[in-house]
């Protein structure tokens, strides 16, 4: 899914549309009860229609440095008129985080999921690596929009494994993919229009690992988008803080 989404990516052609959506979002990140050190990062920057979720890789050296690596190269994005040239400058920036990962791991895994989330009204465009996610709520339906660069997800694919066994399984914990890692990264991209009224949810797994998607869908719900944050953290943190926890709720409405 993930190379055939880049592929149909790099053919589509982007035509410009007069509607304008208004875009609001709320952010939070907590340490959770086990760990000592926060390894996510996030960006919230509702100015440029961009928002980010980077987790470091626990367990490895560096991992706080390599989230905040990602999102220092995309603090200074600045949209372009054109959507295309806008998601390749975002994709050039994490190719850049990932050379500075590689470049300071020095030998060691310094290494980051990352899901980004970027509007060019009326398209949203989803760039991802590892097992951060992007969900979307229409109407009452929750959608996973990025599809996890882990062996489970694999398992998944090969039909060895359902669905929603994923988080049960003892290698839930190894992913593929992510900045760092590798000398080439491989990115996915994907995108879709956006409706007045969708909400996307962007995350690390310590919000999903303990916040079931019948609960992330309910909250989603909610009438504002901070109950809706508010309501996912304070349960991944009810149910143990075994992670750190970074979630961006952004919504769209009709100018």
């Amino acid at each position: 899914m993930a190379n055939e989404a880049s592929d149909t990516f790099e053919h589509q052609s982007f035509t410009e549309d007069k509607r304008h959506l208004q875009w609001r979002s709320v952010a939070a990140t907590e340490l959770g009860f086990v760990r000592s050190v926060n390894e996510d990062a996030h960006l919230d920057a509702r100015e440029k229609n961009i928002w980010v979720v980077a987790d470091g890789m626990g367990g490895h050296s560096y991992g706080d440095e390599a989230s905040r690596t990602i999102v220092d190269q995309l603090i200074s994005f600045n949209p372009s008129e054109h959507p295309k040239s806008s998601v390749h400058d975002i994709r050039d920036r994490l190719v850049q985080a990932n050379t500075i990962c590689r470049q300071r791991g020095q030998g060691q895994v310094m290494g980051s999921t990352v899901a980004a989330l970027y509007v060019h009204d009326p398209y949203c465009f989803f760039l991802w690596v590892g097992d951060s996610r992007i969900y979307r709520l229409r109407g009452d339906t929750l959608e996973q929009l990025t599809e996890d660069h882990s062996f489970v997800q694999e398992l998944v694919t090969l039909g060895e494994l359902r669905k929603e066994d994923m988080e049960q399984h003892p290698s839930s914990h190894i992913i593929t993919r992510a900045v760092g890692v590798h000398d080439d990264l491989q990115l996915a991209i994907d995108h879709a229009l956006a409706e007045p009224g969708d909400r996307y949810l962007i995350c690390s797994d310590g919000l999903y690992k303990d916040v079931t998607e019948d609960e992330i869908a309910e909250a989603m719900n909610r009438i504002s988008i901070d109950d809706a944050l508010k309501t996912m953290v304070d349960l991944a943190l009810e149910r143990g803080g075994r992670d750190n926890t970074t979630a961006i709720v952004v919504q769209a409405a009709n100018a």
